[in-house]
C-alpha cells in the first residue's frame, strides 16, 4: 500500500485518533495536512511528524465555523493542487442530563460533528472531482448504534454521520469519489498499560482498541485499489457490539 503523491487531509488531528492517523498517512508516503482548533495539540503533531522526517501543512480552524471550513480546504487546493483523501476524524460532546442539556449545547455539538463532517466533505469533495475522485472517510462511533445515559447530542450526530456517509457515498460515486464511514468502540488514546485485564476481557477480541487499528482501517478505506467499497460503516470495536451482557 502506498500513498506517495497523495494530499491527505486528517481533522481532530491534535492528538489521540487523528495524530496515529497523520504519522500513518505520512509513513505510506502521503502529504498529510493536519487540522485542528487546538493550536497547541496540533503543533505538537506537526513536530513529531517533522522529527520523524516528513512533510506536514498544518491549519487551525474550527469546524463549527461554516466560513474557516470553506476558506481552509480552498486554501489546502490552491496550495499542493490536489485532495485525494479526507479523513473526518474531529468531534466533541456534550454529556449531561437530557432535561439540562441547553438548545446551544446541542447545536454545538451537532453544528461541530455532523454539518463539520458535510461542509468539510463538500468542500474537499470539489477539488477531488476536479483530479479524478477521491476517498473520504468519516469517523463515526458506536454510540451510533447503542448508548449510554446522557449521550443525546453526541448520539445523534453520530448516527447523523452514518446516514451522511451513504448519502454521500451515491451522491458522490458518479465523481469516482467513495465515501465510508468507521464506527469505532473503545479506543484507548491514554497509558495503554494502565487498563486492567477487566478492560481487556470484556471485549471478544481480547483486547482494548487502540488509534493504530482505526488507522489501519482508513488506510483500506481509501486505498484507490478498494474503489468497490463505499457507503459502508465498518464497526471497529473488538466486537463489543455483538456481544449480548446480563447482569448476573
Amino acid at each position: 500500500m502506498s500513498y506517495e503523491g497523495k494530499v491527505a487531509i486528517i481533522t481532530g488531528a491534535g492528538g489521540g485518533i487523528g495524530r496515529t492517523l497523520a504519522m500513518a498517512y505520512a509513513e505510506q508516503g502521503a502529504k498529510v495536512v493536519i487540522m485542528d482548533k487546538d493550536a497547541d495539540g496540533l503543533q505538537k503533531t506537526r513536530e513529531r511528524l517533522q522529527d520523524a522526517g516528513y512533510d506536514v501543512y498544518s491549519y487551525v480552524f474550527d469546524l463549527s465555523n461554516s466560513t474557516e471550513i470553506e476558506n481552509v480546504m480552498k486554501e489546502v487546493g490552491k496550495a499542493l493542487g490536489r485532495i485525494d483523501i479526507l479523513i473526518n476524524n474531529a468531534g466533541l460532546g456534550v454529556f449531561t442530563s437530557p432535561y439540562d442539556l441547553t438548545v446551544e449545547e446541542w447545536d454545538y455539538v451537532i453544528n461541530t460533528n455532523l454539518r463539520g463532517t458535510f461542509l468539510c466533505s463538500r468542500e474537499a469533495a470539489k477539488i477531488m472531482r476536479t483530479h479524478g475522485g477521491g476517498a473520504i472517510v468519516n469517523i463515526s462511533s458506536t454510540r451510533a448504534l447503542m448508548s449510554e445515559p446522557n449521550s443525546e447530542a453526541y448520539a445523534a450526530s453520530k448516527g447523523g454521520i452514518l446516514s451522511l456517509t451513504h448519502a454521500l457515498a451515491v451522491s458522490l460515486g458518479p465523481d469516482r469519489i467513495t465515501v465510508n464511514a468507521i464506527c469505532p468502540g473503545w479506543i484507548e488514546t491514554g497509558d495503554y498499560s494502565q487498563l486492567r485485564p477487566e478492560d481487556h476481557l470484556q471485549h471478544p477480541s481480547g483486547r482494548v482498541g487502540k488509534p493504530e487499528d482505526i488507522a489501519r482501517a482508513c488506510l483500506y478505506l481509501t486505498d484507490p485499489k478498494n474503489d468497490f467499497v463505499t457507503g459502508i460503516h465498518l464497526v471497529v470495536d473488538g466486537g463489543m457490539t455483538r456481544k449480548m451482557i446480563y447482569t448476573e
